[in-house]
């Protein structure tokens, strides 16, 4: 293996394992009750599951299906607001946002990946068919055209506030880059799951960190416009390039040490010392909820504690519940830097793994291309 080819060959397995972790969370995502996973299945997620029919916590009948966030009433004018879920997007699915207990990935079968991530593979397809040059304005036109397919060009059932807030704001006739709409969810992990792609093939061909940080901002800012937010990708950033360059486990505990030190309070490294059980880190010190303020921590202690076992990261991960998909996502595209493991030993039960390994093949070498 020649040094130039081991970054490659990193980024692919980060790639894999983040699709991997997105999979294998997605069954018991926004479960907030840790009884609830051992109730619906025994000894918790160990392998790619379907999506159960029944969701203990879900409250995806309580959120806006005409913008971001949550539903707010009746229009008072009398007005029949425009319907983004199942007239703009998710053509078709609107009918599974007004029950009760539906589960979020209504549908989905075991290895099947949820809307984030497809996003996250857009995005690589965008940039593979662009020579790995970023252009936000082409990929906010493909992200238009690809969730306004009909019939939807994804299997999922839900999308997040940003999805149907920025939609409301297209429909409302703002340009695709002020489309972004500020809710109380905005500072979510899920903005961080594209940003990884991004990363990698730039950094790939040759981009230098602040200007990379600068660009994942710019990409973050077409739906996520949120400083607190932009901070941790800062971080994110700077902690992916550090693993890109395969540092020994020593240089490894430094790089998540230094990604959370904008975190009042937060020493990784003394964190796991303390020995805490998983669920009083991840339930009680920081919400499983979606919000980074909370997520980003979270990430960084199960990286830094699992480091060498990310399947038993993932795992643990899944099991804690909350945003776990996203999160996961997150951790699995830092965990596949460090090891090939995962990748290769679940890689090829994702249903779509032949289609996601091509397109991770075309966003490596367009990035790797002489120039």
């Amino acid at each position: 293996m020649s040094k130039t080819s081991a970054p490659a060959i990193r980024v692919t397995s980060a790639l894999k394992t983040e699709f991997i972790a997105d999979s294998l969370a997605m069954p018991v995502h926004w479960y907030y009750n840790p009884m609830d996973i051992e109730k619906a299945f025994p000894g918790g997620i160990q392998r790619f599951e379907a999506a159960p029919e029944f969701h203990p916590s879900s409250i995806m009948a309580l959120h806006s299906t005409t913008g971001g966030g949550r539903r707010l009433g009746e229009n008072k004018s009398g007005e029949r607001s425009p319907q983004i879920v199942g007239e703009v997007i998710l053509k078709g699915r609107a009918k599974y946002w007004n029950k009760p207990n539906v589960h979020y990935h209504r549908g989905l079968g075991p290895g099947e990946n949820t809307l984030n991530a497809h996003c996250a593979r857009l995005l690589m397809r965008s940039l593979a068919n662009r020579s790995g040059q970023y252009d936000p304005q082409a990929f906010a036109s493909s992200y238009i055209d690809f969730m306004t397919g009909d019939p939807p060009a994804h299997p999922d059932t839900y999308a997040e506030s940003y999805h149907r807030g920025f939609f409301a704001n297209y429909q409302q006739g703002l340009p695709p880059e002020k489309c972004a709409m500020i809710t109380h969810d905005t500072p979510s992990v899920g903005g961080l799951v594209t940003i990884a792609p991004l990363v990698f093939s730039q950094r790939l061909g040759g981009t230098g960190l602040s200007d990379l940080q600068a660009l994942c901002r710019k990409h973050l800012a077409l739906t996520h416009p949120d400083e607190g937010l932009m901070k941790v990708c800062d971080r994110y950033v700077e902690l992916l390039c550090g693993l890109m360059e395969g540092p020994d486990d020593e240089g490894v505990q430094s790089l998540l040490v230094a990604a959370g030190k904008g975190v009042a309070g937060l020493n990784v490294a003394e964190l796991v010392k303390r020995n805490l059980p998983d669920l009083q880190v991840v339930g009680r010190l920081y919400s499983p909820a979606c919000y980074i303020s909370d997520s980003w921590p979270a990430v960084l202690y199960l990286a830094y504690k699992y480091r060498k076992d990310p399947w038993m990261a993932l795992r643990v991960n899944t099991n804690l519940g909350g945003d776990n998909v996203h999160r996961g996502a997150v951790l699995g595209a830092i965990l596949g830097l460090l090891s090939e493991e995962v990748a290769t030993g679940w890689f090829d039960q994702l249903v779509a793994h032949e289609a996601i390994d091509e397109e991770i093949s075309a966003l490596v070498s367009a990035a790797t291309a002489p120039r």
